[in-house]
């Protein structure tokens, strides 16, 4: 099991539209073909205008079948297109989870 953590940094002043496109036109696609959100956030202290989200996957094969169907998805390639011009960067993490460490959705990713 793992998570990818993706941080976007959108022009400054641009976050807001950003969650508005992303509420209306992105989190319906995604939900459908990724599945498992971990969180949704957006930065208040630190490097601001971010958004930071988070999905599980079981491993880093699932990761890429689901990117790839995500992408393949006219409604999401529209979406990018409207959403790309907002961003200034993109970063990508893959997250392990330690040995000790169970999280509560777990059992969802199986």
């Amino acid at each position: 099991m793992l998570v990818e953590q993706r941080t976007y940094t959108t022009r400054p002043g641009k976050w807001r539209e950003y969650l508005e496109l992303y509420e209306k036109e992105g989190l319906p696609v995604q939900l459908r073909i990724l599945g498992r959100m971990v969180g949704y956030y957006t930065t208040e202290i630190g490097g601001l205008n971010q958004i930071v989200h988070m999905w599980a996957y079981t491993d880093l094969l699932e990761r890429e079948q689901k990117r790839a169907e995500l992408l393949a998805n006219e409604a999401f390639r529209e979406y990018v297109q409207k959403m790309l011009p907002l961003l200034q960067s993109q970063e990508s993490r893959i997250l392990k989870p330690t040995r000790f460490f169970t999280p509560q959705w777990q059992e969802t990713v199986k």
